[in-house]
């Protein structure tokens, strides 16, 4: 970015997106990490991200969206603290993948794109996240988890609840 103009995110991300662009022959190559970095920071990818992303990449704000747009773990609103993602492609939906959102729709009170009131959950319904032999198959943020059955539904949820509560005390 332009010496003097000010980001909209924290000086470390700015100036890993500055080595980034540098790291690539064409500066466009870093658009999928610089969105992956900056929806972990904001959350989701709001107007202002993907502005200044596309000024850092000299890329229409069109560009950028068209190719956030294509993947699924990219949002363009805010999801909760801890987004469920589930897994419902052949093989997972094979091996009881509904089921186990069905559970999470039960636990949550929430659809899929929905977010709990309190902000803690969202629950997202994905195309796959690669376990097709693990199935089914969960992502809670970065966190993988396979084989899951509808019953340990609750006890993945009580976990987070309590990691949460747990992080707010300190």
């Amino acid at each position: 970015m332009k010496p003097g103009v000010a980001s909209i995110f924290s000086p470390t991300l700015a100036a890993r997106f500055d080595v980034l662009v540098e790291k690539y022959p064409v500066k466009r190559s870093a658009l999928i990490p610089m969105l992956l970095y900056a929806q972990d920071e904001a959350g989701y990818l709001s107007e202002a991200v993907i502005a200044e992303i596309a000024r850092r990449l000299s890329l229409t704000e069109l560009e950028v969206r068209n190719v956030a747009s294509y993947y699924s773990m990219l949002r363009f609103k805010p999801a909760g603290r801890y987004n469920i993602q589930v897994c419902t492609n052949i093989c997972c939906m094979l091996k009881g993948a509904y089921d186990v959102l069905d559970r999470f729709r039960e636990e949550l009170h929430i659809d899929p794109n929905g977010t709990t009131p309190d902000g803690l959950f969202s629950l997202e319904e994905v195309e796959c996240i690669g376990a097709c032999c693990w199935g089914p198959a969960i992502q809670v943020n970065y966190d993988f988890h396979d084989e899951i059955k509808p019953d340990h539904v609750p006890g993945i949820v009580g976990g987070y609840r309590g990691k949460a509560q747990a992080e707010g005390k300190k």
